[in-house]
């Protein structure tokens, strides 16, 4: 038996179970599921506010009463309303939510109930409860009278009870607070005028109820029973209205806010403000664990930090199993505010319609697994490309009655994906950017090394410094500010356009570059703009932020010459040289010259069955655009590849060279220097 223990529950009942619940939520993958899907937590928000589970377990780590040292354990859990009389737990088969008070104190647990056998309401509570509408039990009436509080110039809420005024008429209303649902309303009521008084427990909502405790106020107060009845119906209103809070207030996840302190916001600063910032990411990052797979890593922290735009970018993780894909999600998604992150293993076709707007609105949606995404694809896509979701369903109304039900989620959010499947929806697939895990036997090495790291006495040291580089780039996520980016060279900039999907992918590069900039805000000049009543701050994208994303785009949705075989490639070489010097030559553009299997026989002096044959390949692997050739019309030819990736590396044909970008005479017309947040 854990002494400790026990004397933290004889010195603080309610701390010392809060804590043991929490000790235990991870051993329920049913109130983990609850603590996700209901209360909107991650696993370490859950963590943070002491979030637990009482799976009755409890019990065992007690002595029974017949030992003394149990008898006054156990008393005390009774007097704290932890225990009842008959020696059960009070939130057995709950999960728990610590309340604080405003130093951090646990005062009070709020237990909500996931399982079926569990007794009492859907919502309970013990200890105290600061909320701005709540009221105490009547167990707490030895407690100092809390100010009474004015919900409007009729209703007035004490500390153990509500009271209505109605001229020389006075209703106590007692037990308000036990109603968890809206279809309920049982209270103890006190009606009195002047030294008559008569009282009844009733449930307001049904009318009988209501008939028969007006009938008999108004014989026991010499009232008229009209009057009476428009006192009830009065109050009836006022009650419901006040319940709706309540229960609203009770739904609702408690969030801590995080407050930096100056020390920690200069460091966020200074790591904001560095020159090297996207290399100071991937090297951060390595520092936590993650080898390789710098591409990969840098685009993942710049889709989790679009999170903040209009417009956030979507990524998959598509490997095969084992190859460190959720890893690599981990790896990002711990380098995030873990109040801007909402993690689920899998969801149902219906679930995303029904979460609350502010729990994912310029937030990430992490899902793991083939499942969790096939059977919520539809939504996922709606979510992604209009921002929103709307659902109407049919479910039973106030009265009782089947009525429409409009459910209505806002985003705009981050959807962050990991799978093992080769047939996703080809729609999602299309809004998303995909990452591809490194499966070599190089980064093999790699990891199997890093692994065995961390069996050596090393590896504490290195789990510290890990630790406080998360802290610092979660600091640094949560001090940019949500400004508006524009790109004054958009005009200037080319991509492919020989296939429709390539209009998903141009938006996909143009927020990467828009995301690029916004995280150097603090090394940008910051400008406002007005349009009529309406004031905008935002901040330019720059040469080098496209420079940046030609890399990524070029290794995230381009390719490799490695697909070509030998002899195509050398074909596609050929065909880069003789291009390029003709279209000189005669003065056209690169993308305005066009060539015929014979103009290219008679350049190269390949025969016409090898020209026919490579020169097919490259059409089917979209190097080579084909204009005409249908119809006995003789075959004419565009070259797309611009002599890209010669030396083995992924590329993107058709985006412009930054270096040839020119810079625009103003960048915007109604635009004017505002403040500058950090010197370069």
């Amino acid at each position: 038996m854990n002494d400790d223990f026990l004397n933290a529950i004889l010195a603080d009942p309610i701390k010392a179970i809060a804590e043991f619940y929490a000790s235990c939520l991870n051993g329920s993958d049913r109130a983990k599921a609850y603590v996700n899907d209901e209360l909107h937590l991650t696993n370490e928000q859950a963590t943070e506010q002491q979030v637990g589970f009482a799976d009755r377990t409890l019990g065992k780590q007690i002595p029974q009463r017949r030992i003394k040292r149990g008898r006054e354990v156990r008393d005390a859990l009774v007097e704290a309303g932890l225990y009842k009389a008959n020696g059960r737990e009070t939130m057995r088969g709950r999960v728990t939510v610590s309340i604080l008070d405003n130093d951090g104190n646990v005062i009070g647990l709020r237990g909500y109930k996931i399982d079926a056998h569990a007794d009492g309401p859907d919502v309970i509570v013990v200890g105290d409860e600061v909320e701005a509408l709540s009221t105490n039990d009547d167990s707490n009436n030895e407690k100092d009278s809390a100010p009474a509080q004015q919900f409007d110039n009729e209703l007035i809420l004490e500390d153990n009870q509500t009271t209505f005024i109605r001229d020389d008429r006075r209703y106590r209303i007692r037990g308000l607070e036990k109603n968890k649902s809206t279809l309920t309303l049982k209270v103890n009521l006190m009606a009195s005028r002047e030294d008559l008084v008569h009282m009844d427990t009733l449930d307001l909502v049904k009318a009988r109820s209501r008939t028969s405790f007006i009938k008999a106020t108004a014989t026991e107060l010499y009232t008229d029973a009209d009057i009476i009845k428009k006192d009830i119906g009065t109050l009836l209103l006022k009650l419901e209205a006040l319940q709706s809070d309540r229960i609203a207030a009770l739904k609702q996840p408690v969030r801590i806010e995080v407050k930096l302190s100056d020390e920690e916001q200069r460091e966020a600063l200074a790591l904001l403000r560095s020159p090297n910032l996207l290399e100071r990411i991937v090297a951060d990052m390595d520092a936590c664990g993650i080898v390789g797979e710098s591409t990969n890593k840098l685009a993942g922290y710049l889709a989790a930090t679009s999170r903040k735009l209009a417009k956030p970018l979507a990524i998959v993780i598509q490997s095969s199993s084992s190859a460190g894909k959720t890893s690599l999600m981990d790896a990002v998604l711990s380098m995030m505010p873990s109040e801007d992150v909402n993690r689920f293993s899998g969801m149902t076709g219906q679930s995303l319609f029904y979460l609350d707007s502010d729990s994912i609105r310029h937030k990430i949606l992490a899902i793991a697994e083939d499942e969790g995404i096939r059977q919520a694809s539809y939504a996922l896509k709606l979510l992604q490309s209009e921002g929103e979701l709307r659902h109407a369903t049919v479910g039973r109304g106030e009265d009782g009655r089947s009525q429409t039900q409009e459910h209505h989620v806002e985003g705009p959010t981050q959807i962050f994906l990991t799978t093992t499947a080769l047939d996703i929806d080809e729609e999602l697939i299309n809004r998303c950017l995909i990452l591809t895990v490194d499966e070599s036997k190089s980064q093999t090495d790699a990891i199997q090394s890093k692994q065995r790291e961390s069996f050596t006495h090393d590896f504490t040291e290195h789990g510290y410094l890990a630790g406080q580089l998360k802290r610092l780039h979660q600091n640094a996520q949560r001090l940019l500010r949500p400004v508006e980016v524009f790109n004054p060279f958009a005009t200037q900039l080319t991509f492919p356009n020989h296939k429709t999907r390539m209009r998903r992918d141009h938006i996909k590069y143009l927020t990467l570059i828009n995301t690029i900039a916004f995280l150097h805000q603090h090394l940008r000049t910051i400008h406002s703009a007005q349009q009529g009543d309406i004031s905008t701050e935002f901040i330019n994208v720059e040469p080098g932020d496209i420079a940046i994303a030609n890399g990524i785009a070029g290794e995230v949705l381009g390719r490799s010459l490695d697909e070509l075989a030998p002899q195509t490639r050398n074909l596609l070489g050929r065909l880069h040289d003789f291009v390029d010097s003709n279209s000189r030559s005669i003065g056209l553009p690169r993308d305005a010259f066009r060539f015929t299997r014979r103009d290219v026989r008679e350049a190269i002096h390949w025969s016409d069955s090898q020209i026919q044959k490579h020169l097919g390949r490259l059409v089917d692997l979209e190097y080579v655009l084909v204009h005409r050739g249908r119809n006995g019309q003789r075959y004419v030819y565009e070259l797309l590849y611009g002599g890209e990736g010669r030396e083995g590396q992924p590329f993107l044909m058709g985006l412009i060279d930054p270096a040839k970008l020119k810079t625009p005479a103003t960048t915007t017309k109604t635009s004017t220097p505002l403040v500058e947040t950090s010197t370069p």
